[in-house]
């Protein structure tokens, strides 16, 4: 099977307009872990997620299939940056505390992934996937518009992998039984450029544009501009954090 890449031709924007994680998900990763020696955050993009990893586990190995992505991503000496496929990463076994996949699995073969992160995890390793939909504002008019952008502009051009996402992974198998996680979000204030630029890096956005020639962001910014306030006005975005874990290879 060919892996999916759908983030190259907009590696610039996922770099800059991505989401980090909330602090709380990485103290939950390093408590449950069964060290903090190496982990391994597959499908790292331009490494939202590595850098954060970084400061709870002593190494981190963050691989993509994408080299523009990676290329994206912010240098730092404890993490390692590869191009490698999911399935088939090329990595040692029995070598890793924690495998992570941060809004990533469902462009995977999941069995096939899953047989890998047993491969590479040490006895008792912890395998964590997470997700999240589309967000919400605490800004009435620009909510209605974003949600119409996602739903009908772009709506159409979504991969069929979107499902899995906004059921928050729950139409995906999973290889073990699951570990209780505390309840997490993504929150941000941002401006509308952030904003924007955020809709700027969907995986829908670049079909669309690959599809008609034309931008839509523009006309969303327009949009929602004349309600939002001043360039400098920022408003709380929100994104439910759906995290799925358990322990794997124990004795």
């Amino acid at each position: 099977m060919h892996p999916k890449d759908h983030f190259s031709a907009c590696a610039t924007q996922y770099a800059d307009f991505r989401p980090r994680y909330p602090q709380a998900l990485y103290k939950w990763l390093g408590a449950t872990a069964p060290a903090r020696t190496r982990a391994w955050d597959c499908a790292c993009g331009s490494g939202q997620a590595s850098v954060d990893l970084a400061s709870y586990f002593d190494e981190v190995i963050a691989t993509d299939l994408s080299a523009a992505q990676v290329r994206q991503a912010k240098p730092d000496p404890r993490i390692t940056y590869r191009v490698a496929v999911a399935e088939d990463s090329g990595l040692p076994p029995a070598h890793f505390d924690l495998v992570s996949v941060a809004q990533a699995l469902h462009w995977f073969d999941c069995e096939r992934f899953y047989a890998e992160a047993r491969r590479v995890l040490r006895p008792g390793g912890l395998l964590a996937v997470w997700s999240y939909g589309i967000c919400s504002l605490d800004h009435e008019h620009g909510d209605a518009e974003l949600q119409r952008f996602y739903r009908d502009v772009v709506g159409p051009y979504w991969p069929a992998e979107r499902r899995h996402v906004e059921s928050g992974y729950q139409t995906l198998p999973f290889p073990a039984p699951e570990l209780t996680v505390p309840a997490l979000a993504i929150t941000q204030q941002w401006s509308l450029a952030e904003l924007t630029g955020y809709a700027s890096s969907w995986s829908a956005t670049a079909a669309y544009i690959k599809a008609t020639g034309k931008d839509p962001v523009p006309a969303l910014r327009a949009a929602m501009a004349s309600h939002w306030g001043d360039e400098q006005s920022r408003h709380e975005i929100r994104w439910p954090l759906t995290v799925r874990a358990a322990l794997l290879n124990r004795a």
